[in-house]
């Protein structure tokens, strides 16, 4: 089952995504007299996407397609799948090809974790503002594999990290990278990390949540970034340093809730990143699922695109 966040009548809303568009969980419990949560954070938070996801697979696929209330993919706007999680960590240099394109090699031990702040969420189709700041000279995206967190969770085995979870998502992460490799303004440093994840609108979040029984094989997954129609990067989750069962399980110890995994592509033979420009479009995609985003630019007249993550 997939799920997502619309706008809707001035709300934001849970729905449940089928073939002509998606129907609001809330004009499903007016049909059927349900009490299904009726947005995203209060049906993870009351354990119901467990149920929801057993019931449309159960003949709930084909009874949504005559339900009233549906709202057409024409009409669908998006919203970030929700607002305001507890924690979002982002994983840097997991993939060890990647590491190499920056000149660092992939942290072994422990993962180069780091914290998202939920002021940066922005979801499908809102523009990525550029930051003002002069110092600012190339901001990058990366398209990422979004894990999120069914429940607070303490000390997850490695072995039962699905338990944990809810299910998957798009992201694109971007980074202030020449404040944090240094330029004509400022040297670089990487104790800046936290401020070049952290510019407002730096976090898209969706558009849908896909839940892990359409995804039998996390591993095979294959993440790609989209630069104006045009695949840029791309990488599969096996080739991760720390794939998702270490990730959920480790960050369960301080807990977790949303973890993105982190460098998920590989790049495109002989490309280097992109810029983010002014009016650019950037996708990350999983599988058929694509998320795309508009760039803003003030005062400075370029960008590009980078990337790691994880979510709850």
């Amino acid at each position: 089952m997939r799920l997502a966040t619309i706008k809707l009548h001035g709300a934001e809303i849970a729905g449940i995504v089928t073939r002509k568009g998606i129907l609001p969980v809330a004009a499903l419990n007016a049909y059927k007299g349900t009490g299904w949560k009726e947005d995203m954070m209060s049906l993870i938070q009351a354990n119901h996407i467990p149920g929801l996801t057993k019931w449309y697979n159960e003949g709930g696929k084909e009874e949504l397609e005559s339900i009233p209330g549906l709202v057409p993919t024409e009409e669908v706007v998006y919203a970030p799948l929700y607002r305001n999680p507890k924690r979002i960590f982002g994983i840097g240099l997991n993939y060890a090809d990647h590491a190499k394109d920056i000149g660092n090699a992939a942290p072994t031990g422990f993962p180069g974790s780091f914290f998202k702040m939920a002021d940066t969420l922005v979801g499908y189709g809102d523009d990525i503002l550029l930051p003002k700041l002069k110092e600012a000279q190339k901001t990058t995206a990366e398209a990422e594999l979004g894990i999120i967190m069914g429940r607070d969770c303490r000390d997850v085995p490695e072995e039962e990290w699905e338990s944990a979870i809810v299910g998957y998502t798009t992201i694109l992460d971007m980074t202030e990278e020449s404040i944090l490799k240094g330029n004509d303004f400022v040297p670089g440093n990487p104790r800046y990390l936290t401020i070049v994840k952290n510019f407002p609108t730096f976090f898209s979040f969706g558009p849908q949540l896909v839940t892990p029984d359409e995804v039998p094989d996390v591993l095979k997954l294959e993440v790609q970034s989209v630069h104006n129609g045009e695949i840029h990067a791309k990488n599969t989750v096996d080739h991760m340093t720390h794939v998702p069962s270490r990730l959920v399980s480790l960050h369960s110890s301080i807990p977790a809730r949303v973890p993105h995994s982190g460098r998920r592509h590989r790049r495109v033979p002989h490309r280097r990143p992109r810029w983010l420009r002014d009016g650019a479009a950037e996708e990350p995609r999983r599988g058929s699922q694509a998320a795309l985003r508009k760039i803003k630019n003030f005062n400075i007249s370029g960008g590009n695109y980078h990337g790691s993550g994880f979510e709850g």
